[in-house]
C-alpha cells in the first residue's frame, strides 16, 4: 500500500491554480487538494459553467496530479460563528455582503450545501473543513460557562449543520471537519459530543491533522484510535511547543512566526509528532486515502519546505505487515 502524498493549496491561494499545479507536480507530489478560495476551486463556476469542471481535470491530467478532496475551512467556519470584523479577512465580498452577522451565516450555510454539490459535480467525495463555533470564546469558564450555554452551541451545530449534511448525504460525499481550536470539536471530547450531537450520521467526519492536537498536549494516536470509521483524510502538518517558563501555550496574543510564542507550526518532520506511530495507526485502522501536506512553517522558505515535506512524507510512509513476523517458527 502506497498512500498518494498530496499539497493542501489553502496557504498557496496567492498564486493561481495553473502556477500551483506546476510547482506541485515539480515538487514531486502524487496530487493536489484544492483549495475553494484564491482561483483554485470555484463552488460557484463549478455549479454554473458547463465547462468547469472539464477544464479543472484537464489543468490536473496536463500536470500528472491527482485530486481526491476539495477544502472549504473559510466559509464553514462562518456557518457556526458569532460574526465579527475579523471575518472579512476571509470570505468573500459576495458572502460578506453588508456585513449583517445573521445574514452571513445563512449565505455561509448555502455555499456549504453549493459545496457538496460541486464536489460531486466534480467526482469528489470528501470536502474538508471548518465548522466554526458560537461557544469557542467560552473555553475558559469564567465568567461561568454553563451546562446549558456549551449545550446550546451543540445544539446550533445540530440545527444550522443538519441541513447541509443533509445536501451531502444527497450527493454521496463527505464532509471531514478539521478538528482545530476555534471549531465546535477542538479535541477527543469535544468531537465525541460534536457526533453525538450531530446523531452520528455518516456524511460527517474527520480530516485528522496533529498538529492542532499536539500543542495542547493530546496524542494524535489516541484520535485516531477513538474515531477509526470518521477518518475520512488526513492532513501532515507539524508543531512543536516551545514552553521555557515566559511562554504558554495560550501564545499572549502573538501572531504565528513569533519566537515568544509557546508553540509553533512546523514542516513536517522537524516538530513533535510522531509520524511513525501515526502510520502505523492508520494502518490499524486501514486507512488508504490520501497523506496532505498542509505546509505551514513561518520560519521556512516554503517552497524549499514543500519539496523536504514532500520527500519526507513519501519516505514515511509504509504498508502493513501481511504476516506474522514469528509464524515461521511454527513450521
Amino acid at each position: 500500500m502506497t498512500r498518494p502524498v498530496t499539497l493542501f493549496t489553502g496557504q498557496w491561494a496567492d498564486l493561481p491554480a495553473e502556477t500551483m499545479c506546476q510547482k506541485t507536480a515539480e515538487f514531486g507530489y502524487d496530487g493536489i487538494e484544492l483549495a475553494c478560495w484564491g482561483d483554485h476551486f470555484d463552488v460557484q463556476a463549478a455549479l454554473n459553467d458547463e465547462n468547469y469542471c472539464a477544464q479543472k481535470h484537464e489543468q490536473l491530467e496536463r500536470h500528472n496530479l491527482q485530486c481526491f478532496a476539495i477544502s472549504n475551512h473559510l466559509v464553514g467556519q462562518g456557518v457556526l460563528d458569532v460574526i465579527d470584523e475579523r471575518h472579512k479577512l476571509i470570505l468573500s465580498d459576495q458572502i460578506w455582503g453588508d456585513g449583517d452577522g445573521a445574514a452571513i451565516n445563512e449565505r455561509c450555510i448555502e455555499e456549504m450545501k453549493d459545496t457538496a454539490r460541486a464536489a460531486q459535480k466534480f467526482g469528489i467525495d470528501v470536502v474538508n473543513g471548518f465548522t466554526g463555533s458560537s461557544i469557542w470564546h467560552m473555553i475558559y469558564s469564567f465568567p461561568p460557562a454553563t451546562e446549558p450555554l456549551i449545550q446550546a452551541g451543540f445544539d446550533l451545530l445540530a440545527e444550522r449543520w443538519n441541513p447541509i449534511l443533509d445536501v451531502f448525504g444527497e450527493c454521496g460525499v463527505k464532509f471531514a471537519l478539521e478538528v482545530h481550536p476555534t471549531e465546535i470539536a477542538f479535541d477527543i471530547y469535544t468531537a465525541q459530543r460534536t457526533l453525538e450531537a450531530l446523531g452520528n450520521r455518516e456524511e460527517f467526519g474527520f480530516n485528522f491533522d496533529p498538529s492542532h492536537l499536539i500543542w495542547q498536549f493530546i496524542d494524535p494516536v489516541e484520535f485516531i484510535r477513538a474515531f477509526p470509521d470518521r477518518i475520512f483524510h488526513v492532513h501532515i502538518k507539524d508543531a512543536i511547543r516551545t514552553l521555557n517558563g515566559k511562554t504558554g501555550i495560550n501564545c499572549s496574543h502573538l501572531n504565528f512566526g513569533d519566537p515568544r510564542r509557546g508553540w509553533d507550526f512546523r514542516s513536517p518532520g522537524r516538530g513533535e509528532v510522531d509520524f511513525e506511530e501515526i502510520i502505523r495507526a492508520l494502518n490499524e485502522i486501514e486507512y488508504t486515502g490520501p497523506l496532505s501536506i498542509e505546509w505551514e512553517d513561518s520560519g521556512m522558505e516554503r517552497e524549499y519546505g514543500a519539496k523536504e515535506a514532500c520527500a519526507f512524507t513519501k519516505g514515511l510512509d509504509f504498508a502493513p505487515s501481511d504476516i506474522q513476523f514469528d509464524a515461521a517458527f511454527d513450521e
